[in-house]
């Protein structure tokens, strides 16, 4: 066993301008990374917020330019909701998981299963937008490192974080939606504990617990889109947020 004691840090990214569609969203992180007096070190993880992701990305809606389906009108006028926000949920939603007491429970096409698909209408310039998810969390995961990459010549791992809740559970916590250069679990399954049992049923879904961690030094309105994480040592590979994911013949909830 390493006499090396576990340490991890978390680094908060400050200083980003509000971003915008086609904005260099990896070139601007790089120097906010400078601008605190820090470089990129090999195996480093950057964690991003999906808002950020989506602005540059261009997946801010504006629902002034939205007409209500006759289903999403009815829906909203069950759920109280707004009838143009309800049609970007059924426009984004794969399947409706329910709807009930004012909220959507919906799966995207990423297999995501979220409120209002992923939808957000927080942290927006706009009062009357929506931001949307990425269209592929983990490509935008990937063009972000590729772009520290080829400015930094040092390799990192990129998590895209979203802040999703939990069933049985109260409060939100961030979720990892997008990888890229980091396997996001890690499988312990045949390995035996402390005590020579053998595990038969543990895989950690490290790239969620990395995220939610970021979380904390995000907030929700201090304008820390990202953060830097430091001495985690994570499996490096090109993984994919889908490995996250339950697969339906195991899903005892559907």
């Amino acid at each position: 066993m390493s006499d090396k004691v576990p340490e991890l840090s978390i680094i908060g990214l400050t200083g980003l301008p509000e971003i915008r569609q086609g904005d260099d969203l990896g070139a601007l992180i790089i120097e906010a990374v400078g601008s605190l007096g820090l470089t990129f070190r090999p195996g480093d993880i950057l964690i991003v917020t999906q808002k950020v992701v989506s602005k540059a990305e261009g997946r801010v809606i504006s629902l002034r330019d939205v007409t209500p389906s006759p289903l999403a009108n009815s829906s909203a006028a069950f759920l109280h909701k707004d009838a143009r926000l309800v049609e970007l949920i059924l426009r984004e939603a794969k399947r409706i998981v329910r709807m009930d007491r004012g909220i959507v429970l919906a799966e995207t096409r990423h297999g995501f299963t979220c409120a209002n698909a992923g939808i957000d209408r927080s942290n927006l310039p706009d009062q009357d937008a929506a931001a949307l998810l990425p269209l592929d969390p983990d490509g935008s995961a990937k063009a972000i490192r590729g772009r520290i990459l080829s400015l930094c010549q040092v390799e990192v791992a990129v998590l895209i974080s979203d802040t999703f809740g939990r069933p049985w559970r109260d409060g939100l916590t961030n979720v990892c939606i997008g990888v890229s250069g980091l396997i996001p679990i890690r499988d312990y399954n045949e390995v035996g504990d402390d005590f020579g049992r053998r595990l038969q049923a543990t895989i950690i879904a490290v790239a969620d617990e990395l995220a939610a961690a970021g979380g904390l030094v995000m907030g929700k309105t201090e304008r820390i889109p990202a953060v830097l994480v430091r001495g985690y040592p994570y499996s490096k590979g090109e993984g994919r947020a889908s490995m996250l994911l339950r697969p339906a013949e195991q899903d005892l909830f559907r």
